[in-house]
């Protein structure tokens, strides 16, 4: 970058006037209610048809109603991106976590050590699970499933929990090999 900043990504970022119009229009509301442009819409913004992908499945699973609330989810984002050390997403989410639990030290305990974090033991179910996703899909069994609904969640819960750890660690591995460079601005976010 021309600023003396490190790059943001490894590979091209276009400019806005490049992209099509409506990866443009998503990432100016984006910048308009945020006050900055999140890097990660500008390094996938190199791939159109990539990106609409990702932000579509990525909304669908972080926006939608249900028993798990948005800072949950958030959680299970921080504690797997965590594990998979992506830099990007525990900072990125880190701040949207801190901002939706309205607790300024969740994220750095979520993303340290969940099970030393102040959060509830169905929390640490939630987390358990995903984590288990994120780090040994190959083992989930039934036993896993009970011990959540022994915590209330129901099976759509346990589907919500393992897509959003297993959509993360295509993110996570794709910022890596991208060198995704966290924004300034999320560090400071909801201190």
């Amino acid at each position: 970058m021309s600023n003396g900043q490190p790059a943001i990504s490894r590979f091209p970022v276009p400019t806005i006037e490049e992209m099509p119009e409506d990866i443009r229009d998503r990432i100016l509301a984006v910048q308009e209610k945020s006050g900055f442009i999140p890097n990660v819409f500008l390094a996938l913004a190199h791939r159109p048809d990539e990106f609409r992908a990702f932000f579509a499945y990525h909304d669908a699973l972080m926006d939608k109603p249900g028993n798990l609330s948005k800072a949950e989810r958030e959680m299970i984002v921080v504690a797997t991106s965590s594990l998979n050390q992506c830099q990007y997403c525990v900072v990125a989410h880190g701040a949207i976590l801190r901002i939706r639990a309205k607790n300024a030290l969740i994220a750095d305990q979520v993303a340290v050590n969940y099970r030393k974090a102040d959060i509830t033991p169905r929390q640490k179910a939630m987390l358990d699970f995903a984590v288990r996703v994120s780090q040994q899909a190959h083992d989930v069994g039934e036993s896993d499933l009970q011990a959540l609904k022994a915590h209330g969640f129901t099976e759509e819960d346990a589907w919500d929990i393992a897509a959003i750890s297993a959509f993360f660690g295509m993110s996570n591995r794709l910022a890596n090999v991208t060198s995704m460079r966290p924004n300034d601005e999320f560090y400071a976010l909801g201190r």
